[in-house]
């Protein structure tokens, strides 16, 4: 009765509040729209807008609440979406009790493998708090390294609950106290049973929307429960199968989005758009592949491959440390095959028009701006569309609904359920399960076009680091990258290669020398093909403006790659300024086999790069080689140390520059630690002063990571 009086009472009160995202790929948008979704069914309004929308929000006059989402991108930037606002916020002429009046909740989105997780949230969240802005709702810091749904989820649960207390204060102000008074009273009551219901009011309002669809989902169940009892056997649970408790609970599934998108065919004739035009973020270049090398020997556990692009004809330009961006497609083999299960292979070169459904529920629904006016549909799927994107749960919701059979189905509801939340994890997230693979694990899902464009993400550029310096090689532009493989699992019998290395490799196939023991005889040709790139510049991670700064350089595997276009840019200066003084250069690297992937090293099959390390060191470019191999046996009486972190300890008495490149999880932290371990051990303090330093050093830009995970 309590609860029902609190409710009742919500029911009137002014229910509007403010809805801001921040995103870089998509992820803190899509959160937002769910929460938009949701608050409909709490009987709230979200008035949503990208935090870059300026002119349509005013913090300074705002009076109802915020709830702010913003993602983290780079080593711990906000987002592009939020650079005008988060320079707008940090404006030092601000008086402390700016936004005095503001209430707000934020959910930051980050990763915990890289140092500065949720930092755009947190900048955010501190600049306001210092502005005297006010929490109405904790903050959220939701962490995808270990699925961001363990802390968004139950984040967007409590925030109805919260959002409706402050709605209970406002009225108060407004002079509604005996209303207030009678729910007040209750209002701690209500909480607890809110809790021990453990939302049970609210599911219904997220179960499946009308009536017929409830029927039919109760025959479904029924005949699930056949299914399942036919299969007790059945005692390790499968992508396509799930055991008790999960198979025999009732489930809390999220609302069903609303469609907004509607595609309609129509002939063959035209052209596709220029890929110059799907990108929004700076200017594009078309660039010849002039050379590739493969620097991994064929037994290498990894396979590592350098190319050089020709930009002569271009006005690119980059600086040593900078990466770029590459315009890749989906495999086409994958696009294929999803035509042909959509049933959709002989429309593929139809062109389509994409348009906003008049009728739909979809609040704020939106055109895709990554998805063309006019274009085919093979093409929307090769470029447009993240096909092997990981399905987020509202996606499975909608995939439930274009399922036939009745086990299939309640697996897809399973795994989008609050109580399938492990499952999802384990055999769709953990797994990199897509589109694709679910297509073929439940046979009886038959999702349209449409449901495609509105669930899956912007295909994304991918980012490279620059290898080489336009001083050293004017006119060309190397990089250097691992050919990513996704080994079968049990949950996606089929093996992968990356999206853009896959491409790459299958592209440079003809440049690739096969007999290693010969020169190379292709150095004067090139692929007709270009590859469409353009420019991701990093402001910090520069050689040192003094030149007579030492520094130190770490960059096991692929990690190198930077590192090879210092060394380049080095060697020119020194050639090119004879009089100026320069400090001592060091370079630590590893990698699991002396004779199989020791990169840069033993290019012997390839006359254009020749033992390059050994030229740095003997023209005195490179100072210090310190390397290390983790998979090879030692005979010495002393074992040499396997990984980076562990070489560094051993010269802890060497100061300047430290840059470090390459893996996050199993690399750089473990780097970090050591430096930490030193700072500690030579300056006589413990490690919590030791952290702090090494964030000086960091704040100073004289601790530099450039890492992926």
């Amino acid at each position: 009765i309590k609860t029902s009086l609190f409710w009742e009472m919500c029911c009137n009160l002014k229910k509007r509040f403010l809805l801001l995202y921040a995103t870089q790929n998509g992820q803190a948008k899509a959160i937002a729209e769910e929460i938009e979704q949701q608050a409909g069914a709490h009987g709230l309004e979200a008035d949503m807008h990208c935090m870059s929308e300026m002119d349509k929000y005013n913090l300074e006059t705002e009076k109802d609440p915020v709830v702010i989402v913003i993602s983290t991108t780079g080593t711990g930037d906000p987002p592009d979406t939020a650079r005008k606002f988060v320079k707008k916020i940090q404006d030092r002429t601000l008086p402390p009790d700016h936004f005095a009046h503001l209430q707000y909740g934020l959910l930051g989105l980050g990763d915990s493998e890289y140092t500065f997780f949720c930092n755009g949230g947190k900048t955010v969240d501190r600049q306001l708090q210092e502005l005297g802005a006010q929490h109405f709702y904790d903050t959220g810091l939701a962490d995808d390294c270990v699925g961001l749904e363990l802390v968004v989820d139950p984040w967007i649960d409590g925030l109805w609950l919260a959002l409706k207390k402050v709605f209970l204060f406002q009225k108060e102000k407004e002079g509604m106290n005996s209303a207030v008074d009678a729910v007040s009273h209750s209002l701690s009551a209500a909480t607890h049973i809110m809790h021990e219901l453990n939302l049970s009011s609210e599911v219904q309002n997220l179960k499946l929307e009308d009536e017929r669809v409830r029927s039919s989902d109760a025959l479904s169940q029924k005949l699930v429960d056949i299914n399942l009892a036919a299969s007790n056997r059945d005692t390790e649970p499968s992508l396509v199968h799930s055991i008790t408790p999960l198979s025999q609970s009732a489930l809390n599934i999220p609302t069903l989005p609303p469609d907004y998108i509607e595609v309609q065919f129509q002939g063959t004739h035209g052209e596709n758009p220029h890929l110059s035009s799907l990108i929004s973020e700076g200017k594009t270049f078309e660039a010849p592949v002039t050379k590739a090398v493969q620097l991994t020997r064929e037994d290498a556990i990894k396979t590592a491959l350098l190319l050089e692009l020709d930009i002569a004809e271009t006005v690119f330009d980059y600086q040593p440390g900078d990466a770029f961006y590459i315009i890749c497609p989906n495999n086409s083999n994958e696009v294929e095959e999803l035509l042909h299960i959509l049933g959709l292979s002989e429309k593929g070169d139809y062109f389509v028009s994409v348009k906003i459904k008049q009728d739909t529920k979809k609040k704020g629904a939106a055109y895709p701006r990554h998805i063309p006016e006019r274009s085919t549909l093979r093409f929307i799927l090769t470029w447009c569309l993240e096909i092997r994107a990981i399905p987020k749960k509202a996606f499975l919701r909608a995939l439930a609904e274009c399922t036939s059979d009745a086990g299939e189905k309640r697996r897809l509801q399973e795994l989008c359920s609050r109580q399938g939340a492990s499952d999802y994890m384990h055999f769709i997230r953990d797994s990199n399960v897509c589109l694709l693979d679910l297509l073929h694990a439940f046979p009886s899902c038959k999702p349209s076009f449409n449901l495609l464009i509105e669930h899956l993400p912007k295909l994304q550029a991918r980012s490279y680091s620059v290898s080489s310096s336009n001083l050293y090689h004017p006119g060309k532009l190397c990089f250097v990258f691992n050919i990513v493989a996704f080994p079968a699992c049990p949950a996606r019998p089929v093996s992968r290669k990356g999206v853009c290395t896959g491409w790459l490799a299958e592209l440079v196939a003809p440049l690739l020398h096969t007999n290693k023991n010969t020169l190379d005889t292709k150095r004067g040709s090139s692929l007709t093909e270009k590859i469409s790139i353009f420019a991701r510049p990093n402001n910090t991670f520069h050689l040192p403006a003094d030149p007579s700064v030492p520094f130190m350089m770490v960059g096991p595997g692929t990690g190198i790659s930077p590192f090879i276009g210092f060394l380049q840019h080095r060697q020119k200066l020194k050639e090119q300024h004879t009089d100026w003084e320069f400090g001592e250069t060091w370079l630590f690297f590893g990698c699991r086999h002396q004779d199989r992937d020791y990169l840069f090293k033993r290019v012997h099959y390839l006359a254009f790069i020749l033992d390059e390390l050994r030229c740095f060191l003997e023209n005195g470019t490179l100072t210090h080689l310190k390397v290390c191999f983790s998979r090879d046996s030692s005979t010495a009486e002393v074992t040499p140390p396997k990984y980076v972190q562990d070489v560094i300890r051993l010269y802890a008495k060497e100061r300047g520059y430290f840059y470090v490149c390459g893996d996050k999880k199993h690399m750089a932290d473990g780097v970090s630690d050591a430096v930490v371990d030193i700072l500690s051990m030579e300056m006589e303090v413990d490690k919590l002063e030791a952290l702090k330093i090494l964030a000086m050093l960091r704040e100073a830009k004289r601790y530099l990571e450039d890492v992926w995970s």
